[in-house]
């Protein structure tokens, strides 16, 4: 990744399932901490916090992290991220990765994998995929597919089985075929400042509200998003205590040297 890069965390108090969430405890220490090391060590120019909540400006200090205290009535990430532009004075050209702030073990290879994705299109907006496990995950509602076209643009987003493979379907459901690269969808996302700012401009959708997904509203819109392949298996983010449970047994595992890699 020769271009520079920014890591930006969207990163607020008040999440519907896990109230606090950057500020639960993983490892010793708050969850957003860890955020910030994986944008470190991935090698981003700056690493930034968007927050609406001194409680998490308070538990990143000393973190090496810019912090950016933004308003608490954005509906999305990326619209917190585009008042973060504003406020940093950020070129509208400067790649700027959003990082979500429940992403404690986001490998660095994918995060540099998504800015070089934008870096080498002329796609506004890029983002990562990784093959779906098996049916199950397939048939998950909170398991994002993004459906892509052949050259490598997402076509859909959708937390609905997709595309739906009707013929294999109709004889067993036992596995996936493997005529068709199926895949989930990694919410972690970069874009040109100046896409960033406009994006924010943009009215709200109606498959981004009924999906829940704000990456739509940039398809409604006619912008094209470019998917990557992540190079390495990128673990799910927390949105539960269950996920938390396993961030925590997945970072034992893995000892401080690769936690830290």
């Amino acid at each position: 990744m020769s271009e520079p890069f920014i890591v930006a965390i969207p990163a607020r108090f008040a999440s519907t399932r896990l109230p606090g969430k950057p500020l639960l405890p993983l490892g010793g220490e708050p969850m957003i901490r860890h955020v910030v090391r994986r944008a470190q060590a991935a090698g981003a120019a700056q690493v930034v916090v968007a927050t609406d909540d001194a409680r998490i400006a308070a538990a990143l200090e000393n973190s090496g992290a810019t912090i950016a205290m933004t308003r608490a009535d954005h509906t999305s990430g990326s619209d917190r991220l585009a008042e973060c532009a504003e406020l940093l004075g950020w070129a509208d050209d400067a790649i700027v990765v959003n990082l979500q702030g429940d992403e404690p073990l986001a490998p660095a290879s994918g995060i540099r994998a998504v800015a070089a994705a934008l870096a080498g299109t002329d796609a506004p907006m890029a983002t990562l995929a990784t093959p779906v496990a098996n049916v199950e995950e397939f048939l998950d509602p909170n398991c994002v597919k993004v459906v892509c076209a052949g050259d490598g643009h997402a076509l859909y987003f959708s937390r609905a089985a997709v595309p739906w493979p009707r013929d294999a379907f109709a004889t067993s459901r036992g596995a996936l075929p493997s005529y068709l690269p199926f895949l989930r969808h990694v919410g972690i996302y970069a874009y040109r400042a100046g896409f960033l700012r406009r994006f924010a401009t943009l009215a709200p959708t109606p498959l981004e509200r009924v999906e829940s997904l704000e990456q739509l509203r940039a398809l409604e819109h006619r912008f094209r998003i470019a998917v990557c392949v992540a190079p390495e298996p990128f673990p799910p983010g927390v949105d539960t205590a269950h996920d938390l449970a396993r961030a925590e047994a997945l970072l034992r595992q893995r000892g401080p040297a690769q936690a830290s890699a």
